[in-house]
């Protein structure tokens, strides 16, 4: 069997179920698993706690010694809008969580969209965060492609028609392959993700929770939109804390200057450039991430 003829990886990554807890910010959704260093996982768009629970399955291969907050950030799935419209209600939001949760400190992990609120923990609560993990994330202004522009509206029209969101679903999940091929461009790239064991159902499954409660995702992703366009710098020269960025060189949604961004001003980045990697290098190239990360906690951050 050639690898253009290698069957897409069967079945899905096992979910956990999600709870919503009480803050001082409002509800906010998650899914809380194991005991150790606490990790905050922040999706992107289009997102979810499930994709921020596969965001931390896909950076450690073992969350063992891992307490995981997968988080639905505001406007996402179960939790409102109003708990925090902007980066930084959204990082206090996350600081009432753990509050919530009596947590003095966490590891901030984020995607794509992510990455400002993350941020923004690490700048208004610097004695909270420990480390911050960005992956493929937006550090300021985005220029949005018009082509994604024209999507998403055409997504939130659509999603309004009874029946279409399953129709919809159906047919991305009747073709993976053609799905996938959208967001990784080279044909020998998407055949080596989808066949890998680990990689290819971890982008499956981001791929099918993108299609799942699509209706439920497109607050969070038109609010992220709106803010990205308009998004002021960052003062990235008082991150006081160690700073992973893992960022594909050619990704054509957050260009490569955002992690350049971060390696000029910040005083404690570590800029991992993935030559000829997209935005989704954390399943192209799935291995070097989690080198990447293992290398970055041993050496900087103290357990």
């Amino acid at each position: 069997m050639t690898s253009s003829q290698a069957p897409l990886a069967a079945g899905s990554i096992a979910m956990q179920a999600a709870k919503v807890l009480s803050t001082r910010c409002g509800p906010i959704e998650l899914i809380e698993r194991g005991e150790g260093q606490v990790l905050v996982s922040l999706h992107g768009g289009l997102g979810g706690c499930d994709q921020s629970w596969l965001l931390a399955r896909a950076l450690f291969p073992d969350l063992a010694s891992w307490r995981v907050l997968a988080l639905s950030r505001p406007g996402y799935l179960g939790t409102p809008l109003a708990v925090g419209e902007t980066p930084q209600a959204q990082a206090d939001a996350y600081a009432a969580l753990l509050d919530t949760l009596r947590i003095d400190k966490a590891v901030m992990a984020a995607v794509s969209a992510g990455g400002p609120s993350a941020l923004q923990f690490a700048l208004r609560h610097p004695d909270r965060c420990k480390a911050v993990i960005l992956v493929s994330a937006a550090t300021g202004m985005l220029d949005i492609p018009v082509r994604v522009l024209r999507r998403l509206r055409m997504v939130m029209l659509l999603v309004r028609i009874p029946g279409m969101q399953a129709w919809l679903r159906r047919r991305a999940l009747g073709d993976q392959r053609g799905t996938a091929a959208r967001s990784i461009s080279d044909p020998a790239v998407l055949e080596r993700t989808l066949a890998h064991p680990e990689a290819g159902p971890l982008f499956l499954a981001l791929q099918e929770s993108a299609m799942t409660r699509t209706a439920e995702r497109l607050p969070g992703t038109a609010n992220d939109t709106r803010l990205l366009q308009t998004l002021p710098g960052l003062p990235l020269d008082r991150l006081n804390v160690p700073v992973l960025v893992l960022h594909g060189t050619d990704d054509p949604v957050v260009p490569f200057s955002h992690a350049e961004q971060v390696s000029k001003h910040a005083p404690h980045a570590r800029v991992c450039a993935i030559p000829g990697g997209e935005h989704v290098v954390l399943f192209t190239h799935l291995r070097d991430v989690r080198d990447m990360v293992s290398s970055f906690f041993a050496e900087t951050v103290p357990s």
